[in-house]
């Protein structure tokens, strides 16, 4: 097969990468490629596609397609070195192919479980299933019909639920995010490929699989989850909510047993393969786990607040273009942004899970605490952007080398948070926010400023501690100078930014197994990843490092 890549054409000329044909784009090919005369381009798809704004109001798609031709490949390699284009190569792309047991692989005497059904725990146990694990997933929060129930019962009334919120229930953190998948995880074995492909096989728009931001959606992933959830189920998998897992039960130093918390009470599941993929959010399963001596360390992360713009604002200062109808006429989406500077503390400050059209939402999962995220559609059609505005926190800020110091320093901010808005979502006003002035508690309008969750306007700036907020300010005031209005009168922000990942690593071997043999530790909770992508990637290399280890149980009616 053969890839060019850097194909550009006039934004929205050839109708937009969705479209069902491109006769611009299939012309530019055809004079690119030069195919000698009686030889014809046989099919070519689109495999990235991006947006090319440096010269606004001049835009410009960019595309790289994978083309087949009626040239044998000794030909194609051939005619390949003989355009002398850098953007023209001969390219094969990667199968993902699951492994075989090892020779030496023991035989699994009860099925393994998964804590966890985020995106590293169902992807693990899909590709269990489909090799015949049939693995038991222990979910600690609801089914995806009750937990949607859930989640908006607390935007509207404040009600929450611990076993049904953004961070707890089926599909994880990432069922109340933005759903976008892209990763800075290398990977030349195909995983993410089939990661994106997966996503797709179950109901997720094609165009993730070439996108250069793919993006599902909450709406649509939430689909995406359930089917795979019964696929799982249909392979012999299984899924128990309301299951938390708790306390290891070992011998000799290795598992055998899992204490689980139902509504029924404490029981032990049988288990010599535990995937612990809990999520970021899980602290009171952190905790057990410390006290029995799990080795863990303490891991920096990032806090701030969550920042909200007019969308118009950044498609103008993007992509120059401020009306909606021009936009869709390019077949241009919401535009996103990602930002970078440093602080005179020499703290680094960053945008982080921009989400363009998107939604602020209260992501509290305990009481008496309080973090906010960002959530888009996969239509990214609201009224204002958002993105959460970090700095990266560590020791020194936690007070201490502790290995929970993090995680009780994350925990005090949420209730900061949940103090100053009095369990609403505190908002303020940038300027106030900047000048540290009282803002009065007062209800603020939370669809005008696409807020899931009941909104107050009150004083976010006594969240942080000084210097955090200090390097926050400078941040966004060298943002504004990027993207001009950055800190003008539409700027808003919320509080507390405080789960961007896990404040915790669970250690493990090369072979992905921590020191107490047959608990895998995993994804984003465990401190191994940091986004949809990368967390499944991640439950993908595990299932891997089960299956090189352990064969499937032989009587598959034994539980």
């Amino acid at each position: 097969m053969i890839q060019i890549s850097q194909i550009k054409l006039p934004c929205g000329s050839d109708g937009g990468p969705g479209s069902v044909s491109h006769p611009q784009l299939e012309a530019k090919i055809r004079k690119l490629l030069r195919l000698p005369k009686g030889h014809r381009i046989q099919s070519f798809r689109i495999v990235r596609h991006s947006v090319d704004a440096r010269h606004k109001p001049e835009l410009y798609d960019i595309y790289s397609v994978l083309l087949t031709t009626d040239l044998n490949e000794k030909q194609e390699g051939a005619l390949v070195r003989s355009l002398k284009n850098k953007d023209i190569c001969v390219k094969n792309p990667k199968t993902y192919v699951f492994p075989e047991p090892s020779e030496n692989a023991l035989r699994l005497s009860c099925r393994p479980l998964i804590a966890g059904s985020g995106p590293a725990g169902l992807f693990c146990a899909y590709l269990l299933a489909v090799s015949g694990y049939r693995p038991l997933v222990l979910e600690r929060g609801l089914a995806m019909e009750e937990r949607v129930a859930a989640v908006e019962r607390l935007w509207q009334d404040g009600t929450l639920d611990p076993s049904g919120n953004a961070q707890f229930g089926e599909g994880g953190a990432g069922t109340f995010s933005d759903g976008k998948l892209n990763s800075n995880v290398k990977d030349h074995s195909g995983r993410t490929d089939f990661v994106l492909q997966t996503f797709v096989k179950f109901g997720a728009p094609p165009d993730i699989l070439y996108e250069f931001h793919p993006h599902i959606g909450t709406d649509i992933l939430r689909g995406v989850v359930v089917r795979m959830r019964e696929e799982i189920i249909r392979l012999g998998g299984e899924f128990l909510f309301e299951t938390k897992a708790g306390a290891l039960v070992t011998e000799n130093g290795a598992l055998c047993g899992v204490h689980v918390l139902t509504k029924d009470g404490d029981k032990v599941i049988p288990a010599k393969v535990l995937v612990l993929a809990t999520g970021h959010s899980a602290r009171d399963t952190i905790r057990t786990l410390y006290a029995q001596k799990v080795p863990m360390e303490q891991k920096a992360f990032a806090v701030g607040v969550r920042v909200s713009h007019p969308q118009q604002l950044i498609n103008q200062q993007q992509y120059g273009i401020r009306d909606q109808a021009a936009l869709a006429k390019k077949h241009l989406p919401a535009c996103s942004y990602k930002l970078v500077t440093h602080a005179s503390s020499g703290r680094g400050v960053y945008s982080f899970c921009m989400c363009p059209g998107g939604y602020i939402v209260n992501a509290s999962s305990e009481p008496g605490r309080l973090a906010v995220n960002g959530m888009s559609d996969y239509a990214r059609d609201s009224r204002r952007a958002n993105s959460a505005i970090v700095v990266t926190v560590g020791a020194e800020e936690f007070g201490s080398g502790d290995t929970l110091a993090g995680l009780v320093f994350q925990e005090k901010l949420e209730e900061s948070a949940f103090q100053a808005g009095g369990g609403r979502v505190p908002v303020q006003s940038y300027k106030d926010f900047r000048d540290r002035a009282d803002t009065k508690l007062q209800k603020a309008d939370d669809q005008k400023l696409c807020i899931k969750g009941q909104a107050v306007f009150a004083p976010v700036h006594r969240i942080l501690p000084e210097s955090l907020h200090q390097d926050i300010v400078e941040g966004m005031e060298t943002f504004d100078r990027m993207i001009p209005g950055f800190t003008g009168e539409e700027t808003y922000v919320c509080g507390v930014e405080s789960r961007t990942s896990s404040p915790v690593r669970i250690l493990r071997d090369e072979n992905m197994e921590s020191m107490v043999p047959g608990l895998y530790p995993c994804g984003e909770g465990a401190g191994y990843a940091g986004g949809i992508t990368s967390a499944a990637v991640d439950g993908i290399k595990t299932a891997e490092a089960v299956a090189r280890r352990w064969r499937p149980m032989e009587n598959r009616g034994n539980r």
